[in-house]
């Protein structure tokens, strides 16, 4: 039998906040399958849109803020297996996750959080590496690491056919 693969595309945002000296990274606390984890603001690319606007979205429903992205942190490949109920085969399940780092804009107040979401909260890098098991991917701190060493590419680096923004 002849598998295609086709891995999740899926887009993360970096952003960082001074809190009286202290730099901080917005996160998000999310119920999972695996209970209460910890994630970057991040999602599945929806159809019709470009990396870019799936994160600008994601950040949006995961955190109630808005977000432009001024930059590519990075491109990543995850893979794991996942219990089945029912199966005696695990599903293997690879991501290709596109992040960006930019600026944070204004704070719906009023916004309900996507489902799943329990809240957006911002943490150091002590913090986020204390929580170690919590964290919903190894991406998370894979991402942030590269941030803090500098890494950013320009965001013209991603190329979107207009024929994908296209409705169908």
């Amino acid at each position: 039998m002849n598998k295609r693969w086709k891995p999740n595309v899926t887009v993360a945002a970096v952003i960082e906040r001074d809190f009286d000296g202290v730099r901080k990274f917005l996160l998000v606390e999310e119920q999972t399958r695996d209970g209460l984890r910890l994630n970057n603001p991040a999602g599945h690319l929806d159809p019709g849109e470009s990396p870019l606007q799936g994160c600008v979205r994601e950040t949006l429903e995961e955190t109630a803020f808005h977000f432009t992205p001024t930059a590519l942190v990075g491109v990543y490949l995850s893979r794991f297996e996942r219990i089945q109920p029912g199966h005696a085969e695990p599903l293997d399940v690879t991501y290709l996750r596109f992040t960006f780092c930019g600026e944070l804009g204004a704070h719906e107040t009023e916004r309900v959080l996507d489902v799943g979401i329990v809240r957006a909260l911002w943490l150091s890098m002590d913090e986020i590496r204390a929580t170690t098991p919590m964290h919903r991917s190894p991406l998370l701190l894979s991402c942030l690491e590269d941030y803090l060493a500098g890494k950013r590419y320009p965001l013209d680096l991603i190329n979107t056919d207009p024929s994908v923004l296209l409705p169908k």
